[in-house]
């Protein structure tokens, strides 16, 4: 059984026991709970992408850390004008272990 649930604005394939990185929980402590709306969820040959039953349908999970992604350089240069700028950036990153995905009731 898997479910693509959204956090963030992007969309994750997660089933029981996956550790998933999302973008940071601000709320979240280590060691919280917290509940990802389902998208679809399929459950050997069943397929529930109905919104009205997915609605009552939250994958649970527990919050194991939180950390920073690699650093991306950002480099801006014109030629011929002395044009330069140099910036970096760091994702902040939220680490989900996926506990539980309760079947869609029909």
């Amino acid at each position: 059984m898997y479910a693509i649930v959204r956090s963030g604005g992007r969309q994750h394939k997660v089933s029981v026991g996956d550790i998933v990185e999302v973008d940071k929980l601000s709320t979240a402590k280590v060691g919280d709970a917290v509940e990802l709306s389902t998208l679809l969820l399929v459950d050997g040959e069943t397929v529930t992408s109905d919104p009205w039953v997915l609605a009552g349908v939250k994958v649970q999970a527990e919050v194991v850390d939180h950390h920073k992604g690699a650093k991306i350089d950002i480099l801006r240069y014109k030629n011929k004008t002395g044009y330069r700028r140099r910036q970096g950036h760091r994702q902040q990153y939220t680490a989900i272990k996926v506990t539980e995905i309760p079947s869609a009731a029909k």
